[in-house]
């Protein structure tokens, strides 16, 4: 089913580019005209239909065009081609391409309804000169010398376009009503992953303090379930001085009929507690023994050590947003890969102990950063953390008394 729906993203992109090729740039609405915003559920299929998704709908069922036939069209800014090379490589360095693109109503409808997703559309109270104004405006955007655009998952995505658009094409400015409580980028993208304990586990490893600061309401339009609520309550300020609602009215086209997923049972931090129980048993049998694993520190670090590649990696080498400054890399770093090298060597005592002495320190700070700074700490976390300080604890006080030669 997953490897369908991929598929069928790349096939409604093929279809897309032909049907705007032939859409036209000169097609003149009639006073009939709608034009209305789309907001589709979350879909658990895959990671990025987790967070739902926008589009606009242009219908006209007598075009002022005389070559016109009747008008049902969905302007689309969440086009992507997996086939594309080194799209993976391309997407962990966040430099994603993404594309506008149109199809038929119909096919769009019926393509969110095969994925149970809800579909509901809001009519849009603009009057002709905007909707022709906001028409004009996708077609050009939709050339293929303009179509592409980089995707930023929080500032540039398929929900933040259309908004964006919209604005551009009324005469005068939009009026949100300001939400009352306080919210973070996290807060939001959390909320969707809530469901998915690996994936916000994963996300809060990569996605660094930047993302806790309170947002502005326009930053929260890239999730397209925010930019529906906002376009709910928002007004129309006229250069006047006049207003009226940006949304004239809402319907449901299609009710979610995906089951809820239910989380496994191993969560993170089930599985964090499971590992920390683990080797606490296993250092009170080398205490216990007088021995020394050294195995399990090689496995442990540099297994921490892999994972700090991949956050230094994000954070120095990729643009994503907000994975940079972050308080895990305190904890998860690449310098663990050579601390691991140094315990699988008897020779490199001295480096080991010197690495296990910053080690057990930064470890202490990462605890006071999330404290001090304005960081998300996920409960998985604190097991693995106090993991590696006991290793890096017993292998001091095993070695206190060492004599660097």
């Amino acid at each position: 089913m997953r490897f369908f729906h991929r598929w069928q993203t790349i096939l409604i992109g093929f279809l897309a580019t032909i049907t705007l090729s032939t859409f036209g740039q000169n097609v003149r609405l009639s006073d009939a005209a709608e034009i209305s915003l789309l907001t589709c559920s979350p879909s658990d299929e895959e990671a990025y239909t987790l967070y739902g998704h926008t589009a606009i709908r242009v219908r006209d069922p007598h075009p002022a065009s005389d070559s016109m036939r009747p008008i049902d069209f969905v302007f689309n800014y969440g086009l992507f081609d997996f086939s594309k090379p080194h799209f993976i490589y391309r997407f962990a360095r966040g430099e994603t391409d993404y594309m506008l693109g149109g199809n038929d109503f119909e096919q769009f409808l019926a393509a969110y309804r095969a994925r149970g997703s809800e579909v509901c559309e809001q009519t849009l109270a603009l009057d002709s000169a905007e909707r022709q104004r906001l028409l004009d405006a996708l077609v050009e955007n939709a050339l293929p010398e303009n179509r592409t655009y980089r995707y930023n998952f929080f500032f540039d995505n398929c929900a933040t376009r259309p908004a964006a658009m919209i604005e551009r094409a009324v005469n005068g400015s939009i009026a949100y009503e300001e939400r009352r409580e306080v919210e973070t980028f996290r807060d939001l993208i959390n909320g969707c992953t809530r469901r998915h304990p690996w994936l916000t586990f994963g996300c809060d490893l990569v996605v660094g303090a930047p993302a806790d600061r309170p947002m502005h309401l326009r930053e929260s339009f890239f999730i397209p379930e925010r930019l529906r609520e906002s376009f709910d309550g928002a007004w129309i300020i006229t250069p006047d001085g006049s207003k009226r609602r940006l949304v004239s009215s809402t319907r449901l086209l299609s009710e979610r009929t995906t089951p809820e997923v239910v989380p496994d049972f191993f969560t993170p931090l089930m599985c964090s507690l499971l590992l920390f129980i683990v080797v606490a048993l296993l250092t009170l049998l080398e205490v216990r023994r007088e021995a020394s694993f050294r195995w399990l520190d090689f496995l442990l670090f540099f297994v921490a050590g892999l994972a700090g590649c991949v956050l230094a990696f994000l954070a120095f080498f990729s643009v994503h947003p907000a994975m940079w400054p972050n308080v895990t890399f305190l904890w998860l770093h690449p310098l663990h890969l050579i601390g691991a090298v140094c315990m699988a060597v008897k020779r490199c005592k001295r480096l080991s102990y010197v690495y296990h002495l910053l080690t057990f320190a930064a470890l202490l700070a990462a605890g006071v950063g999330y404290v001090i700074v304005p960081q998300h700490f996920n409960a998985a976390f604190f097991p693995l953390m106090l993991t590696l300080l006991m290793r890096s604890g017993r292998y001091l006080t095993r070695r206190k008394k060492i004599r660097f030669e």
